[in-house]
């Protein structure tokens, strides 16, 4: 049975029909280990200090903004590749520039390991890692020794057998506790800011707490925003902002998303885009198209030097040539995409073509909204995405000593960059999405 937060973000299956082992995640930060896999290779000299830094239970912006206080520093001389998730423990280099190894030597805050690991006369960026690699502790699973080994062996073959699991974006990307980015992004889209606005501020979600669903229902029925502000949580700084702006700026709806940055706000379009690459990957499965073959109309992309998927590079499949891009992607040089839709979107064709266009015309948005013309630096001219994540997850269990008379599974996998460990794991476990949150 999928859960239905997981339907409200576009994904109604699993790829695997063996039983799920239940379990949760994150009983200690230990659980979950992340460790970034670098394409870097760091030299002795340069303006930028490259150190290693391992943090437990940080969410990565808080880090960086407590870190250049205590240095002393702009954040904007502070670089990472990847964010990291935040109940975790993760290790992954950093950049700082213009600074000395001494500057650090006295660097204190609780659960942050720094070491110095070399110069370099380049920032780190968003590009300068391959993926990542997990190491995951489920915990609190019922199933005795013999059926949690028989159980995960199943699901480990289907993966195999399926080529791996489906490149679905995770409930990271629309919320864990209220999953409402995607249809903020839709608002937009169709140029409702108003309840765009009235959506991000005041739709309540059961999970939420009683006096926060309390406070949300008030102001979703009344939209008396100074009332709200009198009463939400200090915490729901982003939605006291924008009541705020709407408190001294009545029925400028449009504006109040202007408190919100940039980032925050391309969220709710990218997050849209991510619902319905779900969906076109749902019904590529239900459909019996595979994800890890080409069929006639597909659009392929290749392997770039790393090793990547490069979105760049890309060839439509014809009856003519199909036979070789299956080559190329049994031997994992090249990968099936599906459409992130934008503005200058190009969709697959043929079967593929009208899966992809399908679920796109659910909603009955245009290419074109995408545009956003009153708030054009939201504006997405969209790209392509590999449907499939290869990995090879390996597993052992044993007694949950956190929880007598319980079990407990590690799993290892390599994911590449971009892609969500909850993806793999929501085939094991078969819960509801907050319990691997």
């Amino acid at each position: 049975m999928i859960p239905e937060v997981e339907k409200k973000m576009g994904i109604d299956l699993y790829c695997t029909h063996a039983d799920g082992i239940g379990g949760m995640l994150r009983q200690e930060p230990d659980d979950f280990i992340v460790n970034e896999i670098t394409n870097r290779e760091e030299g002795d000299s340069g303006k930028y200090l490259i150190l290693e830094m391992t943090k437990t239970n940080w969410d990565m912006h808080h880090l960086i903004r407590d870190m250049s206080r205590k240095l002393g520093i702009s954040q904007k001389r502070i670089g990472f590749a990847g964010t990291k998730d935040k109940r975790a423990k993760t290790t992954q280099k950093i950049s700082i520039y213009d600074i000395s190894e001494t500057d650090i030597e006295n660097f204190y805050l609780k659960d942050v390991e720094l070491k110095v690991i070399g110069r370099s006369n380049r920032s780190l960026g968003l590009g300068d890692l391959y993926g990542n690699e997990f190491r995951i502790t489920i915990r609190d699973i019922d199933l005795k020794p013999e059926e949690l080994e028989r159980t995960l062996k199943e699901t480990t073959e289907e993966i195999n057998a399926f080529g791996g699991v489906p490149n679905f974006f995770g409930i990271q990307r629309f919320g864990a506790i209220r999953p409402i980015t995607h249809m903020v992004g839709e608002q937009l889209l169709r140029g409702d800011f108003e309840k765009a606005a009235l959506i991000y501020i005041a739709q309540s979600f059961p999970d939420e707490t009683d006096d926060v669903k309390e406070v949300r229902d008030y102001v979703w029925e009344t939209r008396d925003f100074a009332e709200g502000l009198k009463n939400y949580p200090l915490r729901l700084r982003y939605e006291r902002a924008m009541m705020h702006y709407l408190v001294e700026n009545p029925g400028d709806f449009i504006g109040s998303f202007s408190v919100l940055s940039e980032n925050i706000s391309r969220m709710f379009i990218h997050a849209y885009q991510s619902y319905i690459f779900n969906r076109v990957i749902c019904k590529r499965i239900e459909r019996g198209l595979p994800l890890d073959k080409a069929c006639p109309g597909d659009i392929i992309c290749f392997k770039n030097k790393e090793g990547l998927p490069d979105v760049t590079k890309m060839q439509k499949t014809t009856e003519e040539n199909v036979d070789g891009m299956n080559n190329l992607l049994k031997r994992r040089r090249a990968f099936v995409t599906a459409p992130l839709v934008g503005y200058n979107t190009e969709f697959a064709s043929d079967v593929p073509g009208d899966i992809e266009i399908d679920m796109f015309k659910e909603s009955d948005i245009s290419q074109e909204a995408f545009k956003i013309k009153q708030m054009p630096v939201l504006a997405s001219k969209g790209l392509r995405r590999e449907i499939l994540l290869y990995c090879e997850p390996v597993f052992e269990t044993g007694e949950d000593e956190l929880n007598p008379g319980k079990s407990k599974a590690t799993l290892t996998f390599s994911l590449p960059k971009g892609s969500y460990a909850t993806t793999v794991l929501r085939e094991y476990m078969k819960v509801e999405p907050l319990k691997m949150s």
